[in-house]
């Protein structure tokens, strides 16, 4: 009889058990409540090792502008140096180099490319953001600034309904936005 089928499940138990202790001990110094999160004992230990992993590899990641997330340093021209046709070229360029560093631009639609360019080139290169190196995680920037935009372009009717019961307000009308993109992520 070959006992190394029946043990082996034996064995997977004692290295997730012994992975646990170890990222907890190195997630000590980090302490607090979500380590001790109750929903943590409703996972299995495959699953609550990759959760420890993940809040390690966060509180390890350096928080960097994004645009020095790439070697070099990103570096877009500046908005107004660029016709309509270029920075339409450009920004596509960027934002699939965006992508690359696992950076995801949503609710972009209801702005035309320059707005978007602006955005970019403004506000999201500038940003102080933890690179964190997790397969398939993601940082979601939202290009909207008011929950009025995202009512009028992106929420569907039950969002609506709900943001008005809960808000008491009156709702702007829902519009398909103008620029249909298809950005990747």
């Amino acid at each position: 009889m070959d006992t190394s089928e029946t043990s082996r499940p034996a064995i997977d138990e004692v290295d997730l058990l012994l992975a646990n202790a170890r990222l907890r001990d190195e997630l000590e110094p980090y302490r607090d409540e979500s380590i001790d999160d109750p929903s943590i004992t409703r996972m299995s230990l495959r699953t609550e090792n990759e959760y420890l992993a993940s809040m390690l590899a966060w509180e390890r990641a350096p928080a960097l502008p994004i645009a020095n997330w790439f070697s070099p340093a990103m570096e877009l021209p500046a908005p107004d140096s660029l016709d309509d046709e270029t920075l339409s070229q450009v920004l596509k360029q960027t934002i699939g180099r965006l992508y690359s560093q696992k950076v995801v631009l949503r609710f972009t639609d209801h702005l035309s490319d320059r707005e978007l360019y602006m955005i970019v080139y403004r506000d999201i290169l500038h940003c102080c953001e933890k690179k964190v190196e997790l397969p398939g995680k993601f940082l979601e920037w939202r290009c909207i600034e008011d929950n009025e935009t995202w009512l009028r372009f992106y929420a569907d009717a039950i969002e609506r309904r709900r943001f008005q019961e809960e808000h008491d307000v009156d709702l702007p009308p829902a519009e398909k936005p103008r620029y249909q993109r298809n950005l990747p992520g």
